[in-house]
């Protein structure tokens, strides 16, 4: 049965919607968080193989899904690369598990996506920004107390696409808030603080963006998450802060 958009404007829909998106939502959230807490647990016991002084990629599932130990080798980065980023995480989990994910490795140079699970008002109501902000600031300044001298880059939020075809209606509540203007209002947050902490603020999102500014088609899987041809574009356009050409 089709679902045309006069049945989607019910009220009946938009009730039974709202309903099995709150189920889904809640069952997909406690397998979240089973999965996070055993690869939190597996990244401490790499943490003992760590070489101190290495490549850091560290967020969420936008760097867990980033190849990046695989392309780095093959264009010749020198250095250990290390990728200890966690599907689901928010920067209330970042901050929880910061000595695993981030200050445990020592790394040098540290590449850092983090926040777009905070872009939910279901969570944090309407100051979910603020709360993103203030989170972030915790994490910089962590940061340079803990492992003064690595070199941090903090990276611009990837474009999200809303109108992909055959998005259910978890992908559109996941979406509802990562508009075009939201992450641009994030990103400017995240150069801001980037700039007072001496940090670095990176754009490598050249090349994912369609006609109307929003994730290319052809890279998407979801509207938020890519496919490996997205990050190779992104890794293109990282080469210069990896000392390559």
């Amino acid at each position: 049965m089709e679902i045309t958009d006069e049945i989607r404007e019910s009220e009946l829909y938009k009730e039974i919607s709202a309903e099995l998106t709150k189920r889904v939502g809640e069952q997909m959230m406690q397998r979240m968080k089973e999965e996070q807490a055993m690869k939190v647990k597996n990244y401490r016991t790499l943490n003992r193989f760590v070489e101190p002084g290495g490549i850091l990629f560290t967020g969420s599932s936008l760097m867990e899904n980033f190849p990046i130990a695989e392309m780095a080798v093959s264009a010749g980065v020198k250095g250990r690369v290390y990728n200890r980023g966690i599907g689901g995480t928010t920067t209330d989990d970042f901050l929880r598990e910061i000595d695993t994910v981030l200050l445990d490795l020592k790394p040098a140079k540290v590449f850092i996506n983090i926040g777009t699970n905070d872009m939910t008002d279901r969570v944090y109501g309407d100051k979910w920004k603020d709360h993103l902000e203030e989170n972030y600031e915790k994490i910089l300044r962590t940061a340079k107390e803990k492992i003064p001298e690595a070199e941090i880059y903090c990276m611009a939020y990837y474009p999200t696409n809303q109108h992909l075809p055959d998005q259910n209606e978890w992908t559109y509540a996941m979406l509802k808030d990562r508009t075009k203007e939201n992450i641009a209002e994030c990103c400017a947050r995240v150069k801001k603080l980037a700039e007072k902490y001496g940090y670095h603020y990176i754009d490598v999102n050249d090349g994912l963006y369609d006609e109307n500014g929003e994730q290319k088609a052809e890279y998407a899987i979801d509207g938020v998450h890519m496919i490996t041809e997205g990050y190779a574009v992104v890794f293109e356009n990282l080469k210069p802060y990896l000392g390559l050409k």
